[in-house]
């Protein structure tokens, strides 16, 4: 199959990853490639402060992409991205966190290149790392994870979907820590799930606009995931954090021994 030729005077696209929202933790080059952009395509969980960094006259074209929300379209959003760059245009699709965590740069790599269009990417902090960090805790910890699963709790209609049964499994067998991304809405369905490989007392946090200025959390037990979350009125974006290294943030909080067990729940939110 022939690579299509792109005109003599095309432009380029990078990928570029926004991080959770503070702009402090954008990378050197992440920065450079925004104020290089002449054209910039925004994901909806940019914040105005990493888009404010763009050079005056850049275009910037909003396309919003929320569960629940009305969303721009992915084909359309790929026709944007390739009539730029055939009009000779710089564009930068500016997207939340990382491009290649759940961010659907993948599909977006390939469709370029299938038109000739060479890609760069510049990665971002994910939420679940950055969440876990702003409260003072790690995703691994020899005494209490040997790993870390990212997955996420939004599945493509018509998938299958995960098997939350066979993870719980494999997460307690192989002491992992479980980061979800966009599972709040199924939450339910997935503590459920979760519960028959992990036992209730399971510690477990819900993070909420990482962060940013008004990001909250809630430290809860797997066993009471779902009613934290609904009495503390968290929504997306969030991330779900379940595994023993959640203590870590009880003992910052506390000054406790972060390897003392959890007694029962505890939850709070600021």
């Amino acid at each position: 199959m022939t690579t299509p030729s792109l005109p003599a005077h095309a432009g380029s696209c990078t990928l570029v990853g926004a991080g959770p929202g503070d702009p402090e933790l954008l990378t050197l080059k992440a920065v450079k490639a925004i104020q290089a952009a002449t054209v910039l395509l925004v994901d909806d969980l940019v914040s105005d402060a990493i888009v404010a960094l763009a050079r005056p006259g850049a275009r910037v074209v909003h396309v919003g992409k929320r569960g629940g929300c009305k969303s721009t379209p992915q084909a359309f959003i790929e026709k944007l991205m390739l009539t730029a760059v055939q009009e000779g245009e710089t564009v930068v699709r500016l997207k939340g966190g990382d491009p290649f965590i759940f961010g659907r740069g993948g599909e977006e790599v390939e469709h370029l290149r299938a038109a000739g269009v060479p890609v760069q990417v510049v990665n971002g902090i994910t939420a679940g790392l950055a969440g876990m960090t702003q409260l003072g805790a790690p995703l691994t910890h020899r005494e209490h994870a040997h790993g870390v699963v990212f997955i996420t709790g939004h599945n493509k209609p018509g998938n299958q979907g995960t098997d939350w049964r066979q993870l719980a499994a494999t997460a307690r067998d192989a002491r992992l820590t479980l980061v979800i991304y966009m599972g709040v809405t199924g939450c339910a369905h997935i503590q459920e799930e979760l519960l028959t490989g992990l036992p209730a007392h399971t510690p477990a946090v819900v993070i909420q606009h990482v962060s940013l200025p008004q990001q909250r959390h809630a430290v809860t037990t797997l066993g009471q995931l779902q009613s934290t979350i609904t009495r503390e009125g968290l929504a997306s974006p969030s991330v779900i954090v379940i595994g023993d290294v959640v203590r870590g943030i009880q003992a910052v909080a506390h000054g406790e021994d972060a390897a003392a067990p959890v007694a029962g729940t505890r939850s709070r939110a600021v």
